[in-house]
């Protein structure tokens, strides 16, 4: 991916000092940018204040997209910011941030970070070189170096429309380069989700990372394991729910970070590169890539149960072999896989309740007898366990007729669903129990991932 710009090669040079590019040299226009935004950006502006946009939004903006948030930054400190905004508060233990709140739209506000030597009181990093926590201020000079990558140090002031540049980021824009600010080390080790940010970028930019800034990621790789692991489900989601899934996971695994996320899964992969699992996962990432390249939406609980479910199937398996019922192995493998699961990566429970259901109704789909079939239809879970029989049936080999009597007994009306079950049996003429049967729910339309 080429990004696009007004800038030509011969304009962009890095110099000592900022690289100030006025109006008529970059592609920013104010009418692109959030109402809300402008508000705080202006209101900064007239109580005295420097105001800038800063970030993914000034880099989306340079490329032609439409940013998912707008990030001011100033020099006005966070209580100053809250006096000068009623509908403000302030978050954040680790670097104090206002948010503006107009509605739902929140304006995340940030004082300018300052320079910070490694012995101050400001600041604080454990073993590993890991930064705890960073409380000094400073100016928009310091506050460049403080952030990560070259493209996201971008400053669009609103005093005169130009944009900032200390880095050379817009060099970088232009190439598709993806470069880290400062020693790349150094910087993984203040915060080894860097090393994820990297590879989100990096993929969803269609940028190159840069040597220099690839180069230790698959050595620090286990930095992750100190990261704890509700904040590593929230970069999960971002990662693999953007659109870009399956070019996600092949670029983490080629960094070996993918099994500081799951290694359960990683395991798996290793013991059959070739076969059905792997295949498996590609064929539900490609699915989550397809809906979301549709507009449509995907739900974080279906994902991640085919990422988990190889694990799940071997120890269920294995239960089975030493004489477990295949419902109770089931439930207990799933059990297992979860607990194992959360020491890496933290599933709110909501996400973990709504797996095992997926992965637990599983064998009902081959159990169609009686009443057993009307029962599996009625359940809440049904029309995501049912994607996901269909999905183990392109990837693993499952009986295609398995899927296409589900899907024909989904449709029929009642009468022809109890001819469907009838003659199942091998004597069709065997009477009917009399007992009455309620809740026949038919099957729901709409897509499992549409409704979580």
């Amino acid at each position: 991916m080429k990004p696009s710009s007004q800038i030509t090669e011969e304009r962009v040079q890095i110099k000592p000092g900022p690289r100030v590019y006025a109006r008529s040299e970059h592609s920013i226009s104010r009418s692109q940018v959030s109402e809300n935004a402008l508000k705080v950006l202006y209101r900064l502006k007239k109580a005295g204040f420097e105001a800038y946009l800063v970030g993914g939004c000034v880099r989306d903006l340079l490329l032609g997209r439409e940013p998912k948030d707008f990030d001011v930054v100033t020099d006005a400190r966070p209580d100053q910011i809250k006096k000068v905004f009623r509908n403000c508060r302030l978050v954040g233990r680790r670097f104090r941030l206002a948010h503006v709140q107009f509605g739902r739209d929140i304006i995340e506000v940030a004082t300018f970070r300052g320079s910070v030597e490694e012995n101050s009181e400001h600041r604080f990093l454990n073993e590993e070189g890991r930064l705890l926590r960073d409380n000094q201020y400073g100016n928009i000079e310091e506050d460049v170096w403080r952030r990560d990558f070259t493209v996201n140090s971008l400053y669009y002031n609103i005093k005169d429309f130009s944009v900032i540049d200390y880095v050379g980021g817009m060099e970088d824009h232009l190439s598709g380069t993806l470069r880290l600010i400062g020693d790349p080390e150094t910087r993984f080790r203040e915060d080894p989700v860097r090393m994820l940010r990297a590879v989100r970028f990096a993929v969803k930019l269609g940028f190159n990372l840069h040597p220099d800034s690839e180069k230790p990621i698959a050595g620090l790789a286990d930095l992750l394991n100190n990261i704890p692991p509700a904040r590593l489900f929230d970069e999960t989601l971002k990662l693999f729910l953007s659109g870009y899934a399956l070019q996600t996971f092949e670029m983490l695994r080629h960094y070996d970070l993918f099994r500081e996320l799951f290694p359960l899964v990683e395991d798996s992969l290793a013991e059959e590169e070739e076969g059905f699992p792997k295949l498996f996962l590609i064929k539900a990432l490609e699915n989550s890539d397809a809906r979301i390249t549709d507009g449509k939406t995907v739900t974080a609980y279906f994902l991640f149960a085919a990422f988990l479910w190889n694990p799940v199937k071997t120890e269920a398996k294995r239960q089975i072999q030493q004489g477990v019922n295949e419902t109770i192995a089931y439930q207990n493998a799933s059990s297992e896989i979860i607990n194992r699961q959360l020491k890496s990566t933290a599933f709110p429970k909501r996400i973990t309740l709504a797996m095992r259901e997926v992965w637990t109704l599983q064998p009902r789909f081959s159990r169609r007898e009686g009443n057993r079939a009307f029962r599996l239809l009625s359940h809440p879970r049904f029309r995501a366990a049912y994607d996901f029989l269909l999905l183990r049936i392109q990837a693993e080999g499952e009986d295609p007729a398995l899927g296409d009597w589900w899907t024909e007994f989904q449709e029929v009306p009642e009468l022809e669903q109890k001819k469907m079950i009838a003659s199942l049996s091998r004597n069709p003429q065997r009477k009917q129990t009399k007992r009455r049967r309620t809740n026949k729910a038919k099957a729901v339309n709409r897509h499992p991932q549409d409704s979580v």
